[in-house]
């Protein structure tokens, strides 16, 4: 599915910048809710809602309780069928059913009994709970896992030389935004395995000389790019922003 959009440029009165200052410091806080390891816990159920970039580890673990007699993590990911670690502390025995050789469990007490993805993918997203019994009773942990995905950045003149911008095959999409603000043109391409590709075109025809910056917003990145659209002599950077 493609989806444009055109924004109109005129001169803004100096409350603008507020604005935008206003919208940068909204985007600061979404993008650093979504890299908190665990972003919210909604009460007794020990429901987690966490966020892990593909290709890095995601560590879950149980609820905080001492002399656990059992210990048993069921994972539900959204693609392939579910996966069961079982640990019984009196006969020190871990039974796997159905689970991959990534994910692992050592069953540690002073490490809560954490769960490990390694080389998190799009596969492993889904529900994970952990149920602890011990002299107390029972006690419940559920994670919600999100995937993210760094988007692939680049940075080109068109034919007509004007600048674009691409933050492509990205999870959840990127936001561009360029400085100064100005005519600009956006296209948002959803893909099949849940990846988003954003590319803005810039097509004012004159900056009087200003430096044209394209920014990219998304939680998982650290890079700065930069080019040339030499025929219209713009200078032109194009920044990553990890926030």
């Amino acid at each position: 599915m493609r989806i444009s959009r055109q924004a109109r440029w005129c001169r803004r009165p100096a409350s603008s910048r507020h604005a935008r200052a206003a919208l940068e410091e909204i985007w600061k806080t979404i993008y650093t809710v979504v890299l908190l390891t665990i972003t919210a816990v909604t009460g007794a159920t020990g429901r987690n809602r966490m966020a892990a970039q593909a290709g890095h580890s995601a560590v879950m673990t149980c609820p905080h309780r001492t002399r656990a007699a059992m210990v048993t993590w069921k994972i539900s990911p959204k693609i392939g069928g579910p996966c069961t670690l079982g640990f019984r502390a009196d006969q020190n025995l871990v039974n796997r059913t159905n689970c991959s050789d990534s994910v692992k469990s050592e069953f540690k007490p002073e490490q809560f009994y954490a769960l490990e993805i390694q080389q998190v993918g799009m596969a492993d997203e889904g529900n994970y709970s952990c149920e602890l019994v011990n002299q107390d009773g029972n006690f419940n942990q559920m994670y919600q896992l999100t995937v993210l995905v760094p988007p692939r950045l680049s940075l080109y003149c068109e034919n007509h030389s004007n600048p674009v911008c691409e933050a492509a095959a990205g999870r959840p999409a990127a936001e561009i935004l360029w400085v100064p603000e100005n005519s600009s043109m956006t296209e948002i391409d959803s893909h099949d395995n849940g990846t988003v590709t954003v590319l803005s075109r810039f097509t004012a025809h004159s900056t009087d000389g200003k430096t044209v910056t394209c920014k990219v917003y998304h939680a998982t990145l650290n890079e700065t790019m930069s080019t040339d659209c030499s025929s219209r002599k713009l200078p032109l950077v194009c920044s990553a922003l990890k926030i």
